[in-house]
């Protein structure tokens, strides 16, 4: 079927016309028809004669029926493709002849990670939304899996500039300062990966005819009203850190140190699409130490514990602090010998946490998940507090990153005595800098 694109920009073209590429990143500012043009690849390569077995993908499956799935939707009922060429579309699928798009979550609600991307074997295709969400480990995983000799592999990520540490812009990118914006940064493809992927820049500007005159003089106005929400968010600028991160000046280290004291163990409880997430919290020469435990999707509490158990061993004293929402498994902890409590809460323990935690010098033991990679230091650089779609704070911690660094600060904060739970910080007006 002959398909009339119509992408905002010429540059987007190069999606179709270079035929070398692995890998394919739509990153750039907002308005700039990233999800518009990676439906229309989308959607013309299910139609197309060539073998396509295809994936849309984000974080949480659940997540894609209001994103993606609705964006290629939306591309069918442009082309007029629906009951007119023989495409099905279903809850489960699109289908064109032997081809088919299915949608899949890297956070799945059954099955481990590995064991589902082993349907995903003889998959050519995936495009994956809000690809900065995806840990590291997680997509070396994925990448891994799609191994079949029936088609071209294709995988193209459509996302937000994530901070300079990200590992995204570490693997794919160059960076030069900019010359207006200190902090910020012009991504260029490395050397490294100019033959295997198209990197597709880009701002509103290119797709200006498809915008009203009210948000395009709105973008412009965020350049003196947020300055550090314009150049990351409006020109696709990589910044130094993440807009609005709440903890600062922690370290990384490779290995605990032999003569560290453990101090407590810090839990919050997960299952899907949250993960559960168990830290040591250690002290020596002057800081803290937090060295990961348990961490992932659908982990019994009987592994919890037992996990804890090994880290503990028979210091019975050691208190394990848990997300006071789930009574009944700090319960289940109790009753297997593990000195469990529930962590403070009420209103303003949130920031009090927060305020005692960015308080502490803290190092972070380096860990090499086969699936999460870095976890905790990962939740670390993405801790930030959350906005509107127009980078107004809400006075409340993003949930991105918040599963171990709440269990770190539950750990922490037990550890200090006299702790009012009506205690409100002062946030910095971070969205002036």
């Amino acid at each position: 079927m002959e398909l009339d694109l119509k992408v905002p920009h010429d540059s987007h073209l190069a999606l179709w016309q270079d035929t070398s590429w692995r890998y394919a990143l739509l990153m750039g500012g907002r308005g700039n028809g990233r999800s518009g043009t990676a439906s229309r690849y989308t959607l013309s390569q299910l139609l197309s004669d060539t073998y396509t077995r295809g994936a849309i993908m984000r974080a949480v499956r659940e997540d894609i029926k209001s994103s993606c799935w609705s964006d290629l939707l939306d591309r069918i009922s442009e082309q007029n493709a629906e009951n007119t060429i023989g495409l099905t579309i279903t809850d489960k699928e699109f289908r064109y002849a032997g081809n088919y798009i299915r949608p899949f979550g890297f956070k799945a609600s059954s099955g481990s990670l590995t064991a589902r991307l082993k349907s995903l074997a003889k998959f050519n295709f995936a495009w994956i939304e809000e690809m900065e969400e995806i840990g590291e480990g997680e997509f070396r995983t994925f990448d891994d899996s799609l191994r079949t000799i029936e088609g071209r592999i294709r995988i193209l990520g459509t996302l937000n500039p994530p901070s300079k540490s990200h590992w995204i812009i570490k693997e794919f990118f160059d960076l030069e300062p900019h010359p207006e914006a200190e902090g910020f940064y012009i991504p260029r493809l490395n050397e490294a990966h100019k033959e295997d992927t198209v990197f597709i820049n880009g701002t509103w500007r290119e797709n200006a005819h498809n915008l009203d005159e009210a948000t395009k003089k709105r973008y412009q106005q965020y350049k003196k009203t947020k300055p550090h929400y314009y150049w990351q968010t409006i020109e696709g600028l990589v910044p130094e850190v993440i807009r609005g991160k709440i903890y600062k000046g922690w370290e990384l280290i490779d290995e605990l140190p032999k003569d560290a004291t453990l101090l407590r163990i810090g839990g919050d409880w997960g299952w899907f699409p949250d993960p559960v997430s168990t830290i040591a919290l250690y002290y020596c020469d002057g800081y803290y130490i937090v060295d990961g435990i348990t961490y992932g999707n659908e982990i019994s509490d009987d592994v919890v514990a037992g996990d804890i158990k090994n880290v503990v061993g028979s210091a019975s004293n050691i208190r394990s602090v848990f997300g006071a929402d789930e009574p009944k498994s700090i319960d289940l902890m109790a009753n297997k010998g593990i000195n469990a409590v529930k962590s403070i809460t009420g209103p303003g323990s949130v920031d009090t946490r927060i305020k005692i935690t960015a308080e502490k010098r803290i190092k972070v033991v380096r860990k090499d998940h086969p699936v999460y990679g870095n976890w905790v230091w990962d939740a670390y650089e993405k801790y930030h507090w959350a906005e509107d779609k127009d980078g107004n704070p809400k006075g409340e911690p993003d949930h991105e990153g918040s599963d171990p660094m709440d269990a770190i600060s539950y750990a922490i904060c037990d550890l200090a005595t006299k702790i009012s739970s009506n205690v409100s910080i002062h946030k910095p007006n971070w969205q002036k800098r």
